[in-house]
């Protein structure tokens, strides 16, 4: 089980990605796709096209950090393209562990008492 802080920043990536990619292959995409500096502390997470596999890329202060998740059935309920333009959608630690765990974010909310300001 993986555990983040609640004032973490995490984004993914809308459209799939080549998971062959690693370190370099990740952090270009990072810079290229979604406009963004990997070294500025937030998660960055990519799917493959038949949502079955996800890769986290990360820096930790003193190096880059890939993690891989391979489902053995089923996908992952990846999130749809909001506008044409959109290439990344903002995510909180939360919704992180739900989307790896498993629960479908579309039609889910959460509870009130449950909110946490991002």
């Amino acid at each position: 089980m993986l555990s983040f802080s609640g004032s973490l920043k995490i984004f993914v990536a809308v459209e799939a990605c080549d998971m062959r990619k690693g370190f370099n292959g990740l952090h270009a995409l990072v810079a290229e796709r979604l406009g963004e500096d990997l070294k500025q502390g937030a998660l960055f997470v990519f799917s493959n096209r038949r949502h079955t596999r996800i890769k986290i890329i990360c820096w930790d202060g003193t190096g880059i950090w890939v993690l891989t998740k391979r489902l053995e059935q089923g996908t992952f309920a990846w999130p749809k393209h909001l506008a044409p333009e959109t290439t990344k959608l903002k995510l909180t630690p939360q919704a992180l562990a739900m989307l790896t765990d498993g629960v479908d974010l579309r039609g889910a909310k959460m509870r009130p008492w449950y909110e946490r300001e991002a």
